[in-house]
């Protein structure tokens, strides 16, 4: 299977934003998004044991730098994306280590601790597609590891009850003490004032993140970081409606519609193509 067909099946946010880019550019950052969507699927897998996901993680992470005879066509891909825009292969190897902290962790128990797996899984995702994209102020890198950890941070409020469901608790230990909401709580969906105090101080956490990413982003880069700005915006919708409804997470999966999706790429295009100045926004 190869990068885009791997990248139309995810139905993923991520891949509405690559619109904005150029036929070449939008070929390259689907390679890089095929190759997250499958270290994720290899780490979620309920067919596989840990053992065989670390064992296919190690063999991806041997990809990255040595041809093999049966690899995927996606290596192949991913190797010429790395030497094409000189990429570490680290940087690689830090988003699969992200993922394989999902094969060990359960449990966070502060901010610091999960900050780590939100760069691991967003931000350096971020720093590579910013590689792709095309920046010329290195403070760029900023806006990138900013917004990743909002991303996340809006990804980990959004599944909460979701992730129950594979025994995840991705909320810190020490917030949940904050609101004096139990994990036992948690597991038993109690939805009450206290649930959500804690959603609101995690949302607000998020808010922060987005507002660091949009003070951190260069002028001269806002064209460039279309696709970015939209997969931000697209975000900041669905944590605002969380927001409104007061964080139903147990009982609802929180979406954006196709419409409302396609006015925020709307809204998003139309500031790059105006090089409007980027401002905080809903």
């Amino acid at each position: 299977m190869n990068a885009t067909t791997i990248t139309r099946q995810s139905k993923s946010n991520l891949a509405l934003a690559f619109i904005s880019l150029g036929r070449e550019r939008k070929h390259d950052i689907t390679v890089l998004y095929a190759f997250c969507r499958v270290i994720d699927d290899i780490a979620d897998s309920s067919e596989l044991s840990v053992a065989e996901k670390r064992a296919r993680l190690a063999k991806w992470r041997q990809l990255l730098r040595t041809a093999d005879p049966d690899e995927p066509l996606l290596a192949r891909d991913l190797r010429s994306l790395i030497e094409k825009y000189s990429l570490p292969p680290g940087m690689f190897e830090e988003i699969i280590a992200g993922v394989e902290m999902d094969l060990s962790i359960t449990r966070y128990p502060n901010f610091e601790e999960l900050r780590v797996y939100c760069y691991r899984v967003a931000s350096a995702v971020g720093l590579v597609s910013i590689e792709i994209f095309g920046y010329r102020n290195p403070r760029c890198k900023q806006y990138a590891i900013e917004l990743g950890l909002a991303l996340q941070m809006t990804n980990i409020i959004r599944d909460v009850g979701k992730d129950l469901e594979d025994d995840r608790i991705y909320l810190p230990q020490e917030d949940l003490a904050r609101f004096n909401y139990s994990e036992t709580e948690l597991r038993e969906r109690q939805y009450n004032d206290r649930f959500i105090g804690l959603m609101k101080f995690e949302a607000a956490r998020a808010w922060e993140f987005f507002s660091r990413a949009t003070a951190a982003l260069p002028s001269e880069d806002s064209k460039v970081m279309a696709p970015a700005e939209i997969m931000g915006s697209i975000y900041r919708g669905l944590l605002h409606r969380m927001e409104l409804d007061k964080f139903r997470v147990f009982e609802k999966e929180y979406r954006l519609s196709k419409m409302e999706k396609a006015g925020r790429i709307a809204a998003q295009l139309l500031k790059s193509w105006l090089n409007l100045p980027p401002r905080a926004s809903v």
